[in-house]
């Protein structure tokens, strides 16, 4: 842990304070204005930008993800282990690969295009590719089992007992979900929260190849910041402020405290 992460972690903030070069090298003269860049329109767009589809993107995958993993942890005994496969099927696939997939759905002349095209359901190619839409789907795509399993964790330790003593004090059924299943389930619903907003904060591969160049994300500035500009010292400065926001949502998920409200996996 202090050799691969605490370290890096450490140079990533040195770094932070330093300056670029004329070559791409860093000069190591102690300044703030790598943070004061960011103080710039643009980038507070694309930091707000990036904080808003990561948000969705969470709250798109609970929406999806908590029903799916009540009917998993409800299931059959028999039926039950499919589908965990199904959900846990996609890690035996790399997630590059798992994106040209969706690229393959969602590109003009891809597969969905070309089926609605032959049933006559549409009279031009929809533009699926290369906008906000196709990274919040490659994003939800990609990350739904993070959401599902702490989910399925939690739902499946609940106690039956006390939705059988609503029933029987008159509750109703969205009386039962908002008062009983959901307060008893929240470890589960803050932990799979937590998987799914931070590493949507840095799924810089996703946006790259379906957002295309018209979407850009704090995910891909860091990235071309050091691999293309060349300019660490100012990338890292962006690092820094992403592990900010990440450690606050991580704070907030220690105090709320998911393995005490229900089986949180972490």
């Amino acid at each position: 842990m202090i050799g691969f992460f605490i370290v890096p972690i450490i140079l990533i903030v040195l770094v932070s304070f330093c300056t670029r070069g004329e070559v791409g090298d860093i000069v190591y003269n102690f300044t703030l204005s790598n943070y004061a860049r960011l103080l710039n329109p643009l980038y507070i767009n694309i930091f707000i930008k990036s904080i808003l589809i990561a948000v969705a993107t969470t709250v798109l995958c609970l929406i999806f993800g908590y029903p799916f993993a009540f009917i998993i942890a409800k299931s059959n005994k028999r039926i039950k282990p499919i589908l965990l496969l199904l959900i846990i099927l996609p890690f035996w696939t790399n997630s590059l690969v798992r994106t040209y997939a969706m690229i393959i759905l969602l590109r003009t002349e891809g597969i969905i295009n070309t089926l609605l095209l032959n049933l006559a359901l549409i009279e031009a190619p929809l533009q699926m590719m290369y906008n906000n839409a196709a990274v919040m789907i490659g994003m939800l795509y990609m990350m739904f089992p993070f959401m599902v399993l702490p989910l399925y964790a939690s739902i499946e330790k609940l106690d039956l007992r006390l939705l059988e003593a609503a029933d029987d004090l008159g509750a109703s059924t969205i009386n039962k979900f908002l008062q009983v299943t959901l307060p008893l389930t929240k470890g589960g619903i803050i932990s799979g929260c937590l998987l799914v907003f931070v590493p949507s904060l840095g799924l810089f591969f996703i946006t790259d190849l379906m957002g295309g160049s018209k979407v850009v994300l704090m995910s891909n500035l860091i990235k071309n910041q050091f691999l293309t500009a060349r300019d660490w010292p100012f990338g890292s400065a962006i690092s820094v402020v992403l592990m900010i926001v990440m450690m606050i949502f991580i704070g907030y998920y220690a105090k709320n405290g998911g393995t005490k409200n229900g089986g949180g996996v972490l």
